[in-house]
């Protein structure tokens, strides 16, 4: 079980649970082709964001398996929401989990996903004691890859056309760390 105390302050960032204050916040970039390209949904209208946030706001510990901690990431210096992250998860009996983060285009670049993801990591080895943290992602970001390996995750499968998302074949690839590999590199 894991309920962690917020804010979580990093060098540059603010992670922080949502609130109903960031709805059009996150419909700035949940609405974006360029930001959904790559998931398993397409841009959000208002209201769908709507109901989302009202599940975000909500996920904000981990009590039970398949649990998610889903978090506004906002800048330290203005507060601004620049996108989320999460850690779910996914199995007790092997304690394992995974993360994710999505961020405005805007932002890219700065190593902010990177920044924000290192503490899901953190809260998911040293607060929930996890043994091992996945990273999905359609094997065509690029940049998401760079961003789990900036991380200190290895790259162990390249499912090929595995999943029939929004009309055409997609490939996945997944990363991994286990405790011990980041109890080596923090």
């Amino acid at each position: 079980m894991l309920k962690p105390t917020f804010p979580i302050i990093t060098e540059r960032l603010v992670l922080r649970p949502f609130t109903p204050d960031d709805l059009h916040p996150l419909h700035a970039y949940e609405s974006r082709p360029d930001v959904t390209r790559y998931l398993y949904w397409e841009p959000r209208d208002l209201d769908t964001v709507r109901t989302h946030l009202d599940k975000k706001i909500t996920r904000v510990a981990l009590l039970n398996e398949f649990d998610a901690i889903d978090l506004a990431i906002t800048l330290r210096d203005t507060g601004h929401l620049i996108g989320n992250t999460l850690l779910i998860w996914t199995s007790k009996q092997n304690r394992q989990g995974e993360v994710g983060y999505i961020l405005h285009p805007d932002h890219h670049g700065h190593g902010y996903a990177a920044e924000a993801a290192r503490e899901m990591l953190r809260l998911g080895f040293e607060g929930l004691d996890l043994h091992r943290i996945i990273g999905r992602l359609d094997a065509r970001n690029a940049a998401s890859a760079r961003v789990l390996e900036k991380l200190g995750m290895r790259r162990e499968a390249h499912l090929v056309d595995n999943e029939f998302i929004k009309g055409e074949w997609a490939s996945e690839l997944d990363y991994a760390i286990l405790r011990s590999e980041w109890d080596a590199i923090t």
